[in-house]
């Protein structure tokens, strides 16, 4: 076997490997002798029919399913003795009228990755504590979910509940499927487009409202996006909200069994600063991304970004259908999504690199740890344990996350750390963003 390894491109490589004409030949024979011993031929035995009728009636077939066998089992000797790692799968064509039997293989390479730079990288740390007035801001929330409602009758207000009927329609059509009926808006939550529930303010019952409204940039259905569109909306019912008193019964409610403020609140900044851990741990996994991503510059092969795109698209592919739609209604633009697979696959090439380098190995104890912490959450966490140690595509999943933990460790204790000081609900809300 002969191979020779062209150039084309800086990750671009064209391989040829170069076999024997007898090789092919000897390969053949043997698969001509095995046909003739199982095919079935008028006229011949089985078992007896010549090899010279075999080679006739099978020629075509066993010469390209030879050469596919020659090429499967040749392709990564040739890699291997070229020290070639190569990204992707590769194309290849087989080179006809060749002296012998020639074939080439066009593929890319993974980059090298020089880390010369971690030390210079500049990373913030965000530090933040729970203050008291972050405890009192959850104890309104936790009583906000237990508030309930009462109808009322005067002009609806910010915090009120309403209850309406609207149809929408947006350059002569309708998009909301006719009318939606007692349908619930909250207003000042922001569950629906920017405007709407401002246009809700100061209405009575049995009001009928109709305004414009402008479709933001970023909404999820692209024949709307950006448009203005026309509500019509009737109020049937205008709530208004009560909130809890914060007593013994509120209390015992979230397992406090005193049900003391003092021990309600103690629970809750227990629980906050666990939630500020992680945040924190998150934020700064960010920062240090970020400025990987900035700093540490690598040519990533083309083929690695293709296929990260499908993994991005996919969660919109599967919302998609789960809406009824076909992926083809929206037509959703490839290059959307290459800036974010770029950055996925440059950053787990560089991590990958750290890892191997420095022989990072996953640390068993952080990984329970881990799944500890998300288990605590629930009402009984030793089944959530058991849950991720008894699948081992879970429990992996878990490892890449703890493995990559300690890479940021490493690159933190190597780059120029500088504390910033951030607030709990900054670091929480962009928790929840990423979340999203």
């Amino acid at each position: 076997m002969q191979v020779s390894v062209e150039k084309t491109s800086e990750l671009s490589r064209k391989m040829t490997v170069s076999l024997s004409d007898e090789m092919l030949q000897e390969k053949m024979d043997a698969r001509f002798k095995s046909l003739a011993r199982e095919v079935k031929v008028d006229g011949f035995r089985p078992g007896k029919v010549p090899v010279r009728v075999v080679k006739k009636m099978y020629g075509d077939r066993v010469k390209n399913e030879v050469a596919g066998d020659m090429i499967q089992s040749t392709y990564f000797k040739a890699l291997q003795e070229q020290e070639l790692n190569p990204a992707g799968h590769p194309h290849i064509d087989q080179i006809a009228d060749a002296e012998g039997f020639q074939y080439t293989a066009e593929f890319e390479i993974y980059p090298e990755i020089s880390l010369d730079g971690i030390s210079a990288l500049e990373i913030k740390k965000p530090v933040a504590i729970v203050e008291p007035s972050d405890v009192d801001a959850m104890v309104e929330k936790l009583r906000e979910q237990k508030k309930s409602w009462k109808a009322v009758e005067r002009q609806s207000a910010k915090g009120d509940r309403v209850t309406v009927s609207f149809s929408g329609e947006c350059e002569g059509e309708n998009f909301t499927d006719g009318r939606v009926r007692d349908y619930p808006v909250e207003i000042g939550a922001g569950t629906m487009i920017p405007g709407f529930e401002d246009e809700l303010i100061g209405l009575e019952t049995g009001a009928i409202k109709t305004f414009e409204v402008t479709f933001p940039e970023e909404y999820g259905n692209e024949k709307l996006t950006g448009k203005t569109a026309k509500f019509e909306v009737e109020l049937f019912k205008i709530e208004e909200a009560s909130l809890p008193e914060i007593d013994e019964e509120f209390i015992k409610a979230y397992g406090i069994e005193d049900g003391s403020r003092d021990s309600f609140n103690a629970d809750i900044k227990s629980n906050m600063e666990r939630e500020l851990a992680i945040g924190l741990k998150g934020k700064l996994k960010n920062s240090v991304m970020d400025e990987l991503y900035e700093k540490i510059k690598i040519s990533i092969p083309s083929a690695l970004i293709d296929e990260e795109v499908k993994n991005v698209m996919k969660p919109y592919e599967e919302n998609i259908k789960k809406q009824g739609l076909k992926l083809n209604d929206l037509d959703l633009p490839k290059d959307m999504f290459e800036e974010q697979a770029k950055r996925r696959v440059a950053l787990g090439l560089i991590l990958g690199e750290i890892i191997q380098k420095n022989e990072i190995k996953v640390d068993d104890a952080k990984v329970k740890s881990t799944i500890e912490d998300m288990a605590s959450s629930y009402e009984r966490p030793e089944e959530v344990l058991e849950w991720y140690y008894s699948d081992e595509s879970r429990l992996n999943e878990v490892k890449q996350m703890v493995i990559e933990g300690q890479a940021v460790e490493w690159i933190v204790d190597q780059a120029k750390v500088s504390d910033e000081n951030v607030s709990f609900e900054d670091v929480m809300e962009k928790q929840q963003q990423q979340k999203k």
